[in-house]
């Protein structure tokens, strides 16, 4: 299938690894322009250079409000046909170890800078009469994981403000849907096998052996799984999607709308 992303201009949080690095690769692929942002310049700059005529690069942490300004300055008046709004996780804890510090944090990392990041872009998505947002959280918004409390918690901020967004933007031409990724094979998931490790006095291969066994396909995803489905709901095909929450998880989640 011809996605149609041929020049095509996205913005690619966390670029350089895991998810992030996987669905700007799926797009370039398909002949799009990426603006990637991360923090490790040095990261940064190899990948810019395995495709310097399709990468345009921005270091720094995109959730830092300076750097969010520098975004939207740096897309200027061009057309941007879409954002994957992406960062890492917070830390692996669970609800009787954190503390008030780690909840305000994590308000910061996992929910302020992504609302501040779509009410900067989203005027220039209405002006221009198309956009296609793209959250990447966590199949805990469904089903909690055991010892990541804060993810749980917070990333269901997300999906209501993505629905409600959906809801009052879709006659501009965007769309707003959140991808929700179970256990990928990213760092993300193995600070939670480690943490689980620590607990329960198993051998890390062990852990993932045992996740494994639980996981209907038989086996953690990798990011390519993931960024195949993302190219698509980036792309102008997936224009009757909207407002929705999709598991990519391998069968995880146990229920008729998992």
């Amino acid at each position: 299938m011809d996605l149609n992303l041929k020049s095509r201009l996205f913005l690619i949080g966390g670029a350089t690894a895991g998810f992030g690095n996987a669905v700007a690769r799926a797009l370039i692929a398909e002949g799009a322009v990426i603006i990637a942002v991360a923090r490790n310049i040095e990261n940064l700059q190899h990948f810019k250079s395995q495709f310097p005529n399709q990468i345009e690069a921005i270091n720094g942490d995109i959730t830092d409000s300076e750097i969010i300004d520098e975004i939207v300055n740096f897309v200027g008046s061009r057309k941007l046909d879409g954002v994957l709004i992406n960062a890492g996780g917070p830390p692996a804890k669970s609800a009787l170890e954190t503390t008030l510090e780690d909840w305000d944090l994590a308000w910061f990392t996992l929910v302020r800078w992504k609302i501040d990041l779509v009410l900067k872009l989203i005027p220039k998505l209405r002006e221009q009469k198309y956009g296609r947002l793209l959250f990447v959280e966590s199949v805990s918004v469904k089903q909690p994981i055991e010892n990541l409390v804060l993810s749980n918690s917070l990333r269901m901020a997300l999906v209501g403000f993505a629905k409600t967004l959906s809801n009052e933007v879709g006659r501009d031409g965007i769309t707003v849907n959140i991808l929700a990724p179970g256990y990928h094979q990213t760092e993300a998931v193995k600070r939670v096998l480690t943490k689980k490790s620590e607990i329960s006095g198993l051998s890390y291969a062990e852990v993932q052996q045992n996740l494994e066994n639980n996981i209907p396909v038989g086996r953690m995803g990798s990011p390519d799984d993931f960024a195949s489905l993302a190219a698509w709901l980036l792309s102008p095909q997936s224009g009757y999607v909207s407002g929705q929450t999709i598991s990519v998880d391998g069968g995880v989640m146990r229920g008729s709308f998992g």
